[in-house]
Order: C-alpha cells, then sequence, then structure tokens
C-alpha cells in the first residue's frame, strides 16, 4: 500500500508532496522488514502554483500504474486546505481521502474521515520511525537533501503563556517536506491494511 501525503501552503510556504510505501514482506534484494515504510517520492511544490494544479499532481501520481488502486492520500485541511480537500474529492481518485487539520493539542481527534492531529504527533512519528530504522528514503530523490536539512531544522521553541510550537518553521525556516512525510507516515500507521503492493524496481536503498 502507498500512502500520498500532501502538504498545503500559501503564497510564501511550499506545498509539497510524499510518497510512502508500507511493506507487505521481506523483499530478497533489499531486506526490508515487513512493516517498514520507504520513501519512494518527495517533491517541493514551486511557490505560487495553483492548487488545481496542485490536485492534478496528486492525481497523476495515484493514477500512475505502480500505484494504482493500491493509494490512500491524506491531505492537510489546516487553514485554506478545506476547499483543496473538496477539489481533491471531487476530482474522483478512485482512492481513500483522509483530510487532517494540524492542531496544537495534546491528543488526535476523528470525525468521519477527517481528523484534527497534534504537529507535535505527526514530527514525533517521523522522528521515532527514523530512530527505529523503520523508515527508509530512497538514494537519488530530488528533494531528499530538503528533506533531510528540514529533519535537523526541526525543533521544539517554547512560545508565551506555556505553548509549545514543533517544527522548523517557528525558526525561519520551512517544514512543508517534513510535515508532506510526516502525514503519509501517519496514515499508515493508523491500522493495519491488506498489503496488495509491492516494490518499485530500481530504487537502492541507504
Amino acid at each position: 500500500m502507498y500512502y500520498v501525503g500532501l502538504d498545503l501552503g500559501a503564497k510564501r510556504d511550499y506545498s509539497a508532496l510524499a510518497v510512502v510505501e508500507k511493506v507487505e514482506r521481506r523483499q530478497a534484494y533489499q531486506n526490508p522488514e515487513p512493516g517498514t515504510l520507504l520513501l519512494r517520492h518527495v517533491e517541493r511544490v514551486p511557490l505560487g502554483t495553483p492548487y488545481a494544479e496542485v490536485v492534478g499532481m496528486v492525481r497523476d501520481t495515484v493514477w500512475d500504474p505502480e500505484l494504482a488502486g493500491q493509494c490512500v492520500v491524506v491531505a492537510d485541511a489546516t487553514g485554506l486546505g478545506a476547499p483543496v480537500i473538496e477539489m481533491l474529492r471531487a476530482a474522483r481518485l478512485g482512492c481513500d481521502i483522509t483530510a487532517v487539520t494540524i492542531t496544537s493539542g495534546d491528543r488526535a481527534v476523528q470525525r468521519g474521515n477527517d481528523w484534527s492531529v497534534p504537529k507535535r504527533d505527526l514530527i514525533a512519528g517521523v522522528q521515532v520511525l527514523l530512530e527505529a530504522n523503520e523508515l527508509r528514503i530512497a538514494r537519488g530523490l530530488r528533494d531528499a537533501g530538503a528533506l533531510v536539512q528540514e529533519l535537523v531544522d526541526v525543533r521544539t521553541t517554547q512560545r508565551g503563556a506555556g505553548r509549545v510550537r514543533y517544527g522548523a518553521d517557528g525558526c525561519g525556516e520551512h517544514d512543508d517536506l517534513v510535515i508532506a512525510l510526516a502525514l503519509a507516515c501517519w496514515r499508515a500507521g493508523r491500522r493495519e491494511i491488506d498489503m496488495r503492493g509491492c516494490a518499485l524496481p530500481g530504487m537502492p536503498w541507504k
């Protein structure tokens, strides 16, 4: 199964797309354990790209012959994201679409197929997976270097009234790639799903 994470930016913030595969069974030439998450694609969308084009990018991704029928889309519904969620659902992608509103709260809340999830949980989930070697990043991904830099920049920032902010953006940097990856990883871990996908060929792993 493939999980497509979509972080939506505004005029001065990038949108980003990440595709994560959850391994069903051990693969002899790569040897990842079942349950391992493999980052297959990560992409920062150019500033100013209309949301309609972003939706088109998601459509092209989930309709790719290697992924078709094996995808779940999880998209950022925070702020201006809600109309884009409606555009995604109207696009008839042929896959489940989970909308996630990113909050500063302390627990995840579900309303049907929509969720409110603390940013802390999203970012911490990626960190835990990396530390446990349960998330692999393919070599040669165009924006992998930017993703790694964002991961390095992610930190906790103490705000007034005891509030805590999580992410690189609180330190003047972007965290769009991390959030796209985190959304995909979070959705992959929500529940065990029947795994029908197989790995894309020719992808060496770190």
